[in-house]
């Protein structure tokens, strides 16, 4: 084993060298977790008010509290990566480039974990912020700790990265530790992606088109839209995990080619969450085939994050149907679709969550000549910067009809919580997209770096270029691990909330960092519309908000951890 500030080796091939370094990498796991659990009782003496955890606390020490989120993060994803290595050193399959992944990864998550976390660009988090003193911080002062923190990511370590890279680009995805099945899933998309999507992506960003309809059917044939669907309405029942792997692979293509399923996964778990047998029976073989097309309609222009104060009316008429009033906005891919799950206040009395109630409120697909032909809905579409092949709109609702038997689950004041139980699956997607993206850019990001010359060399020659690319990779592995992990906990039928939304919060940081330095990679031509970077770029930054704000995620995650 290396001792402290002793180089690592550079390539592993003695099984009793690899051992070693996942031996390692375990040792540094523990005392992280001691630190983190500290961190909890800190904080939560510090906003514990009468014997309980006080929400006006939290506000007023929230920077503490996202910190602690981002903690937990880091050590989850230290936990995960260490036992990627396992598995696969079990398995006689962790060779150099994986090694060099685990090491980078540690030497520089010790590191922050130490020294400081990046919340954002111009956040960081220390663990004093979190009331840890320095007795409490001396249990990180491990000769494991310090010697991975010394001694895993150097520049050397780096470059041979990237030279292993430039041998095969797929090298670190195809390092990810799946089994034989999900591998074969992920070969299938990624040549799907390759061949139908990539080539014709960046065209349809900039002439801000719909996804053609002839890619939906093709993805429909695949399965893409029944994918988790159990068999007994018509989908293929399959695991969570197989979802993240091809959200993963056509989000590396175009997110939102990545998303288009995302719809679907979220009417369908609603459904199969809170629908009646009769709701089950008649909408998820539709969902499955992609007969009908679904989108999620909740927020409203006022609301933003708070759900519970959406305003949107829904008013029981005599025939024992339903009239919807109000606004939302944010919708995507509102117009060619066949059915909205729509959340509307059903009890006028309340101000809360306890008076919302979802529907399956049904439309009229629209043309690009009328887009909402249905009577009572009116649509306008928002202009986005990318995450453009859906498109967003506003929606307006005076009197919209909804059939009673389209109540979900036949019974008023449940719209919250059946929209609670899609956070888990939604933020594991959302994580998995953020991995694709995030990917993209890493391989379009090394190609230009090869291709590029400058000073009579390749731009990927450059150690800080190499580094950049080194990075990702490692970060990518993961916040790829991390999300693995939740989609395996997700399919144990395990409470996993918080799981989803540390892959969430990383995932989206990791994507747009990933974005931002490909781009920097190309100089001012990532600046140019033509390059595709720029779009990837816009694609990113979508990440960090939808389906949970980055405040939002670090906020739940916080409050689960302190109880």
């Amino acid at each position: 084993m290396p001792h402290d500030g002793q180089d690592m080796p550079r390539a592993m091939t003695e099984n009793a060298v690899l051992t070693d370094l996942v031996a390692l990498t375990a040792a540094a796991v523990a005392p992280t977790e001691t630190v983190l659990n500290t961190a909890i009782e800190r904080l939560r003496a510090i906003v514990t008010v009468d014997g309980r955890v006080s929400g006006g606390k939290v506000e007023e020490n929230q920077h503490a509290a996202h910190g602690l989120a981002w903690l937990a993060t880091y050590v989850e994803s230290l936990r995960q990566m260490n036992k990627w290595a396992a598995k696969l050193s079990g398995e006689g399959k962790f060779g150099e480039i994986e090694q060099l992944l685990l090491q980078i990864a540690f030497g520089e998550y010790l590191a922050q974990i130490r020294g400081g976390i990046m919340m954002s660009q111009n956040e960081i988090v220390r663990l004093s912020d979190i009331g840890l003193d320095a007795a409490d911080q001396a249990v990180l002062d491990t000769p494991e700790i310090n010697t991975l923190i010394a001694s895993g990511n150097t520049q050397a370590a780096r470059g041979r990265l990237v030279d292993l890279m430039q041998d095969n680009s797929f090298a670190t995805v195809g390092a990810s530790g799946l089994d034989e099945e999900l591998e074969m899933i992920r070969e299938q998309f990624r040549r799907f992606a390759d061949e139908r999507v990539v080539p014709h992506a960046h065209e349809w960003h900039l002439k801000d088109e719909l996804i053609p309809m002839e890619i939906i059917e093709e993805l429909a044939e695949m399965g893409v839209f029944g994918l988790t669907i159990p068999e007994e309405f018509g989908g293929f029942g399959l695991s969570k995990a197989s979802m993240v792997v091809v959200s993963e692979e056509l989000s590396r293509g175009y997110i939102g080619v990545g998303s288009l399923g995302t719809r679907s996964e979220i009417a369908a778990e609603l459904i199969l969450c809170g629908g009646t047998d009769e709701q089950k029976n008649n909408w998820l073989p539709k969902l499955a085939s992609a007969e009908i097309l679904p989108t999620a309609v909740f927020t409203e222009p006022n609301t933003g994050s708070d759900l519970g104060s959406l305003r949107t009316r829904a008013v029981k008429t005599e025939d024992g149907d339903y009239e919807i009033t109000g606004n939302k906005t944010w919708i995507t891919h509102a117009a060619r679709t066949h059915v909205m799950t729509l959340l509307a206040r059903t009890d006028p009395n309340t101000d809360n969550y306890k008076g919302l109630s979802m529907f399956l409120a049904e439309k009229t697909p629209g043309t690009d000549e009328d887009p909402f032909p249905t009577p009572n809905m009116t649509g306008g579409e928002i202009e986005v910067l990318g995450y453009r092949g859906m498109k967003e709109y506003e929606l307006g609702f005076d009197g919209f009809k909804v059939k009673g038997e389209n109540l979900l689950g036949g019974e008023e004041g449940q719209g919250f919580k059946q929209l609670m139980q899609t956070f888990e699956s939604a933020r594991i997607q959302t994580a998995a997209r953020a991995i694709g993206v995030a990917q993209s850019a890493l391989e379009t990001g090394m190609q230009y770096a090869i291709d590029r010359k400058q000073f009579g060399q390749s731009l990927i020659n450059f150690p800080r270029v190499a580094g950049k690319l080194a990075m990702m990779a490692v970060e990518i592995m993961i916040a790829r691990q991390l999300t693995y992990f939740s989609a395996w906990e997700k399919d144990n039928d395990r409470r996993c909330d918080v799981e989803a939304g540390m892959a969430k919060l990383l995932g989206a940081r990791v994507a747009w960092a990933s974005a931002d330095n490909a781009l920097q990679i190309h100089g001012g031509n990532g600046f140019a519309l033509e390059y595709q970077i720029s779009r990837i770029l816009c694609d990113a930054r979508i990440l960090n908000i939808f389906e949970g704000a980055a405040e939002i995620q670090a906020q739940v995650i916080a409050r689960r951890l302190l109880g």
